[in-house]
């Protein structure tokens, strides 16, 4: 029975992870995709910190999601109790889930609708040094961008680069959840 009973907790684990990772990478990709997309047809939109406010922010609200997961499995499918370990696992796999479509929905939307995306960013990071860098600078500055849009080439680096960009959000709200949530079981088992 014991088995059996964990069996049951790790596939409703299992079902709560799937369902609330792919439901927390479909809001970061889409708004991720709908912003980018935006930003390309109309160039006259600064991607500037606006762009990465709104990316951060999306991130932020779909992660939240991990919070709904672990409360949700905590109180109704695991009697109230979760360890911080296992929460922070919980957090970690809708992390992994969601990170992984925004990486894939970023590469689709980078090499059909951006595939200057690397030009128009090193162009606008160099516009952006000029007004506090001196000449010195904005050279290495020209440099180390030229160097990140050969790297971007790279499928590893772009892929690298891209999980960058969200896994730590992810890790960190999964981190805070944990802590939030865990809730130890105190009772001790009676004798019999």
């Amino acid at each position: 029975i014991l088995n059996r009973s964990i069996e049951t907790a790790r596939d409703l684990m299992k079902k709560n992870v799937l369902v609330f990772g792919f439901i927390a990478g479909l809001v970061v990709s889409l708004i991720m995709a709908i912003s980018m997309i935006t930003y390309s047809k109309h160039p006259e939109l600064e991607m500037g910190s606006g762009a990465m406010i709104i990316g951060y922010l999306s991130m932020l609200l779909a992660f939240s999601l991990i919070y709904v997961a672990v409360k949700n499995f905590r109180d109704k499918k695991n009697n109230g109790f979760i360890s911080f370990g296992k929460a922070f696992l919980i957090g970690l796999f809708i992390t992994l889930i969601a990170s992984t479509m925004y990486v894939v929905v970023w590469a689709f939307v980078y090499h059909n609708y951006m595939p200057d995306f690397m030009d128009k960013y090193a162009a606008h990071m160099l516009e952006s040094a000029k007004t506090t860098a001196s000449p010195a600078e904005l050279q290495e500055k020209t440099a180390e961008m030229a160097r990140y849009k050969e790297l971007y080439k790279s499928p590893v680096f772009f892929t690298l680069m891209t999980y960058a960009e969200i896994l730590p959000v992810g890790l960190l709200v999964s981190l805070i959840t944990g802590l939030i949530l865990m809730k130890r079981n105190k009772q001790k088992p009676v004798a019999v």
